[in-house]
């Protein structure tokens, strides 16, 4: 018997049996459709990673200050940034907690106290106003620019500009409102409030500078900039190594993109269970197969069938249930990633050697789970299968 007629006489078997052959393939369509999609959400979620680490800028560099205690900037390291060759900007900011209100309507957002230069350094936008003055900054003027959420819940359905806010219980002038940056590595950068640094000092109580954003001149030359701006920091303060850390864009996205994919692959590995899971059924099944048609086997073996015949239809049979289970899963996942990026916020990035893989790694499992039920049918004793009832 040849390949062409091992393959219709698999098809006639599942086509006899259509339900039974359906439920062999659940665990097959509901593994690769598993791994289609988690791997797309985890993916998707990468790339939303990168791109909102690009949008603040690839020649964005953050000296961060871990104990300030022992490691305190002043204006006169803020001077030795400013003059180092690759900088082209830099932008010392304090952040704290603050409750601000407005009538009877009050929220906790994050206040930041920033320099004129903040604005382009973080490469933010304003939606109304303008942004802050160093003049501003000297007179420690009580002003204030509000993110996009912040403007909304303090002045739902009103123009914020030009209006007052209480923080602390203090009145600060809205000067400006900026445009939605949207999350960033889990926090909003709409949910804060921008004053002056010397006033932002005196609201949130932190006298202290914890972060420092610093603009290289281009992409080509952050490398060389983050060096200099470690060197300032190695000779202000030395042997203090340990409590600051400088580190640009690309450092930040090699890190999230390492655990992007350790937890992509987590996904996968989880949603791969499945896929064994239905080779297992697909064997169980098949060994049920093999049971029922013993007699079959027994009157094919005593016409002239031989030990190959047998085994390649049942191995067939187990592929082809395996192809279709694969074929249907591909179009499922497909059809279930695209309605999860449809009608929800996730980011979904669909993967083509990921749906290629999965399918050929389901061919795979029907191979390797079809080969014991297969080798048990073709090993039949052609009396004992002729007696059996």
């Amino acid at each position: 018997m040849n390949l062409s007629e091992s393959m219709k006489m698999a098809m006639r078997s599942i086509k006899t049996n259509k339900v039974r052959a359906f439920l062999t393939m659940l665990g097959i369509i509901i593994g690769v459709a598993s791994v289609i999609v988690l791997v797309s959400i985890g993916q998707g979620s990468s790339q939303s990673v990168q791109d909102e680490i690009n949008s603040l800028g690839t020649n964005l560099l953050t000296v961060s200050v871990t104990d300030t205690d022992t490691v305190e900037l002043t204006e006169e390291t803020i001077d030795q940034f400013k003059k180092l060759e690759g900088i082209a900007d830099v932008a010392p900011v304090v952040t704290g907690r603050v409750y601000a209100k407005n009538g009877e309507t009050s929220t906790q957002v994050s206040m930041t106290g920033a320099t004129s230069s903040y604005l382009s350094v973080r490469n933010l936008e304003l939606s109304q106003g303008r942004f802050l003055t160093d003049l501003e900054m000297d007179l420690r003027s009580k002003v204030v620019i509000l993110g996009s959420d912040t403007a909304s819940t303090l002045f739902e359905n009103q123009n914020a500009l030009d209006q007052n806010v209480l923080i602390g219980g203090v009145s600060y002038r809205v000067i400006g409102v900026l445009k939605s940056v949207g999350t960033s590595m889990g926090s909003s950068g709409d949910d804060v409030i921008i004053a002056p640094i010397t006033t932002a000092e005196r609201a949130t109580g932190s006298t202290s500078i914890g972060m420092v954003y610093a603009k290289a001149e281009n992409e080509n030359s952050v490398e060389r900039a983050m060096y200099e701006l470690l060197g300032v920091m190695t000779t202000s303060f030395p042997g203090q190594s340990d409590n600051y850390s400088v580190s640009n864009q690309e450092d930040l996205m090699d890190t999230m993109s390492s655990v992007s994919d350790t937890f992509t692959l987590m996904l996968g590995g989880i949603a791969s269970i499945s896929l064994l899971v239905g080779g297992i059924g697909i064997m169980n099944i098949m060994l049920v197969s093999v049971s029922e048609r013993t007699k079959e086997i027994g009157i094919r073996k005593a016409i002239g069938a031989n030990r190959k015949s047998i085994l390649l239809q049942f191995l067939i049979e187990a592929i082809v249930l395996s192809c279709l289970g694969g074929l249907l899963g591909v179009a499922i996942g497909l059809g279930i990633a695209k309605a999860i990026s449809t009608f929800s916020t996730l980011t979904i990035s669909f993967s083509w050697s990921v749906t290629l893989f999965s399918f050929l790694f389901s061919i795979f499992i029907g191979i390797i789970f079809g080969v014991f039920p297969a080798n048990k049918a073709s090993k039949l004793n052609p009396i004992q299968a002729l007696r059996h009832e």
